[in-house]
């Protein structure tokens, strides 16, 4: 069990004092040696030029302090962790009726699956596959309208005390561009009557959620709500009820890293969310958010040094929620 003592740039663990800034020291020095493993996105164009060698990682601690290592103020395209932004303001405005349309469930098979949507009648498993956040997107189109983007980008923002935030539109466009996968899911989903909008319209916003840029530095800041019972604990904004930041967590934990997601709690041990962009988000809840950036990705599409750095400190600070 780890504690706190004066602040939270320390940690006791195992009676040993740590520093958070030598730890990710540490964690810097022992990946060294999976650089060159893992391969970038290239099924989205504009993502293939990434550097593989790019490597980042931030803490941020409910006391507002922030230790980082790498490139962490480097922005990279957050693409999966935006479902994160966008199933907390679906929450927020239609609760528990949401769960009609999405379920609560891991998937077990990859984020991009339509087999499974097929024989469950085009209700998505979760909402952070490919499919469930499409339908979380649909919902908020249905609530904010023409706005629903704008709606989403200004949540980011606020949640990460930032209004340098944006939407990297050649991301954007490259993937619409090369949509025909997640059409076919939302085509799909339409059929079942479980798409209330214009499929193109849906899916812009959500091509557009997924293409916003941030730096693991603004992502481990802006996750901070969901560390603090969905109050950030710097300004004391409340952006959801303390049960919706603990249903949250809870996929995040069992969802959040596709059909690895157990292989993540296993060797992790927090809910977190990945990104095809290279990076993970991780909370450990009433102490801090953890955000790591390494573009190389394994086989299940998740950041293979991110997940590997994300190991390491939970194991060198017993961070971890078991």
């Amino acid at each position: 069990m780890a504690l706190y003592k004066e602040n939270y740039s320390k940690i006791i663990t195992q009676g040993e004092l740590l520093e958070i800034q030598t730890v990710l020291q540490e964690i810097q020095h022992e990946i060294s040696p999976l650089f060159g493993q893992g391969k970038v996105a290239d099924y989205i164009p504009a993502l293939a030029s990434a550097n593989p060698q790019d490597f980042a990682m931030s803490v941020t601690c409910n006391d507002g302090t922030c230790h980082s290592i790498g490139v962490h103020t480097q922005k990279f395209s957050i693409q999966s962790i935006s479902k994160v932004y966008g199933y907390t303001l679906a929450l927020k405005h239609y609760k528990s009726a949401l769960y009609k349309r999405v379920g609560r469930e891991p998937s077990g098979d990859p984020f991009n699956s339509l087999v499974q949507l097929e024989y469950e009648a085009g209700i998505p498993r979760n909402p952070f596959i490919n499919a469930g956040a499409i339908v979380v997107a649909d919902s908020l189109v249905s609530h904010y309208k023409a706005k629903a983007l704008s709606h989403i980008l200004s949540f980011i923002q606020e949640s990460a005390d930032n209004d340098n935030i944006f939407v990297d539109r050649t991301v954007a466009d490259s993937e619409m561009e090369h949509r025909f996968r997640n059409m076919a899911l939302a085509s799909l989903m339409k059929s079942f009557d479980n798409l209330d909008n214009d499929v193109t319209e849906v899916l812009e916003t959500y091509f557009s959620q997924c293409s916003v840029t941030m730096s693991t530095d603004e992502l481990s800041r802006s996750m901070l709500y969901l560390a603090n019972n969905g109050t950030d604990p710097i300004t004391k904004k409340t952006f959801i009820t303390p049960a919706q930041a603990k249903r949250i967590n809870a996929l995040m934990l069992t969802c959040g890293h596709y059909d690895a997601s157990g292989d993540f709690a296993f060797r992790v041990g927090l809910p977190g969310k990945s990104g095809v962009g290279g990076g993970i988000v991780a909370v450990v809840p009433g102490k801090m958010s953890i955000a790591v950036y390494s573009p190389a990705l394994n086989e299940q599409g998740n950041s293979l040094l991110g997940t590997k750095a994300l190991e390491l400190f939970t194991t060198k600070t017993g961070l971890s929620i078991f």
